[in-house]
């Protein structure tokens, strides 16, 4: 749940003010499944602290989405988050939309890891196969245009819950459909700072 505790650990950044780039958090990205028994389907959950509705709000602590709704609610969904290092927060806005996109890595993937990501240079059409998955919501900035951050989906749900990609907040393919349909052009996303180390959380 979005509580009166995170806005009292985000403070300004609850408001979209004041966000830090992510500390030198440690990443454990491998851990065995029966630490994980997340409830993994989207729910709606009460908050007890104001947030203006339709905002995406993530919490890469607990692997959390928030789509924020009238009346104090809020859709949770479970998501995996950016590795160490790649994890960017600040605030954003939905500057495009699609679904089953084609995907290509950014040079600077390449440059870390050719092995992985060099044969895709030229780009990869939307598939299940896809990095992307099903659908993509694309992360823009004022001054700054696209970002190459996404909030898209994955079909390998063994990844939610850990921070394993290369910056992107991933939902399992279904859950990508059920919030793509909610989440119009132009609406605010805020991806909060890490404030500690990476671990796997319950739900």
């Amino acid at each position: 749940m979005l509580t009166r505790r995170h806005a009292l650990i985000l403070g300004a950044s609850a408001l979209g003010l004041g966000m830090a780039d992510a500390g030198a958090a440690h990443e454990r990205d491998v851990a065995p499944p029966e630490t994980l028994p997340l409830p993994m389907e989207p729910r709606l959950v009460p908050m007890d602290v104001e947030v203006p509705p339709g905002e995406i709000h993530v919490v890469p602590d607990r692997f959390e989405l928030y789509w924020t709704l009238p009346g104090a609610q809020a859709w949770l969904y479970k998501i995996r988050v950016g590795r160490e290092g790649l994890y960017e927060s600040g605030r954003f806005y939905i500057g495009a939309k699609k679904e089953w996109p084609s995907w290509t890595p950014t040079p600077d993937m390449i440059a870390r890891e050719p092995e992985k990501y060099e044969q895709h240079k030229d780009g990869m059409e939307g598939g299940l196969n896809n990095p992307l998955g099903a659908r993509a919501l694309y992360l823009f900035q004022e001054g700054r245009g696209d970002t190459f951050l996404r909030i898209h989906g994955t079909n390998d749900p063994a990844t939610i819950g850990r921070a394993v990609s290369n910056g992107c907040a991933g939902l399992t393919n279904d859950h990508i459909r059920h919030l793509y349909d909610r989440v119009p052009m132009d609406s605010t996303v805020f991806l909060y700072p890490k404030t500690a180390a990476d671990t796997y959380t319950q739900g």
